[in-house]
């Protein structure tokens, strides 16, 4: 067996495309008319089809799960980030952990909880 994707739901498709494509490079591999694969597996969903699908409602900032990416340079990605959504909700400015990771944690604008940390070599 092998995981191929994660989804996360949005609000609007196509402001999340271009969030993760500005800020982590992410391309569209697939549009399905709400329903799109982004490179490195990531998959946006449309809040409305999920809603219907689950019959529930979403519940942003739920901090269930995050979505991990690294940088090694960190301040560059923290300058990039304030210049180009200066609105971000941030969870966490950059700290640095016990181990020497330095990592940020922020949320996309659908309130998905996002880490960006060094990587550990």
């Amino acid at each position: 067996m092998k995981l191929r994707n994660v989804l996360i739901v949005v609000r609007d498709i196509e402001r999340s495309r271009k969030y993760y494509h500005d800020l982590f490079g992410l391309e569209t591999v697939l549009d399905n008319d709400g329903n799109m694969i982004l490179s490195e597996g990531l998959v946006l969903q449309d809040a409305k089809i999920w809603e219907n699908f689950l019959g529930k409602d979403i519940i942003p900032k739920n901090n269930a799960s995050e979505l991990y990416f690294e940088e090694r340079d960190i301040e560059g990605f923290i300058q990039k980030l304030e210049e180009l959504y200066p609105d971000t909700v941030y969870v966490n400015r950059l700290m640095t952990h016990s181990w020497g990771q330095r990592v940020i944690r922020f949320y996309d604008p659908d309130g998905n909880l996002i880490e960006v940390g060094t990587p550990m070599e």
